[in-house]
């Protein structure tokens, strides 16, 4: 699998947008894409205006970066929305929101995607009483995401445990002493708090 190894603050101004790559940065005044939002490289005053197929193509990239999603994996998760009942380009979000990795960030145990992943792949986690290392593992409604009981002690979290959780999203809860959480239901679009077009991406998928 290709590794981005840049700056992930030039994703974030490639894009145009905050794509909250890494964590508490994002939100402090510091954070590069504050200082300057424009796109890496040299500025191109006389640029042509954007056609349609480059402004999904650019949503497309958007997405895939706010979830660390490599192209093919990505183009599955398409696939599998458009077997699926219902509309096409939330059942793709619902996938993306259920992956292992972004529930573990969205329950607050990771401060952003890449180390939430980083966690899973270390085999930190358990689905249903079961290790699961695997970062794109799809959640069901009612399975129980746990800390493993021999690594409730490491120190990281230790921390975790002290925490307060906030912004939690309702169809997932966790419980910090336990270091335990839940999925009560499968997310919804509403859920999806990233500013996402996605039938920008079913449109450019369906060409």
């Amino acid at each position: 699998m290709a590794v981005y190894r840049d700056a992930k603050c030039k994703l974030c101004r490639r894009e145009g947008a905050k794509l909250f790559l890494k964590g508490e940065k994002c939100y402090m005044e510091k954070c590069p894409f504050n200082k300057r939002p424009t796109p890496p490289g040299p500025t191109h005053p006389g640029r042509k205006k954007v056609s349609e197929y480059g402004l999904q193509l650019r949503e497309k990239q958007k997405t895939k970066r706010i979830y660390g999603v490599q192209e093919g994996q990505f183009r599955k998760y398409y696939e599998m929305a458009d077997r699926m009942k219902g509309i096409t380009g939330e059942n793709m979000l619902s996938l993306l929101e259920r992956r292992l990795d972004n529930v573990v960030y969205r329950m607050g145990v990771g401060a952003s995607r890449t180390q939430a992943r980083q966690l899973v792949n270390h085999a930190h986690f358990t689905v249903n009483g079961r290790t699961v290392n695997v970062p794109s593992y799809i959640v069901k409604a009612g399975d129980v995401i746990a800390v493993k009981e021999n690594r409730k002690n490491n120190k990281f979290f230790e921390q975790i445990k002290t925490m307060k959780v906030a912004n939690m999203p309702k169809w997932l809860e966790f419980d910090p002493e336990k270091l335990e959480g839940k999925v009560l239901a499968l997310p919804t679009r509403e859920d999806v708090d990233s500013q996402i077009a996605e039938h920008m991406i079913v449109e450019l998928y369906s060409k």
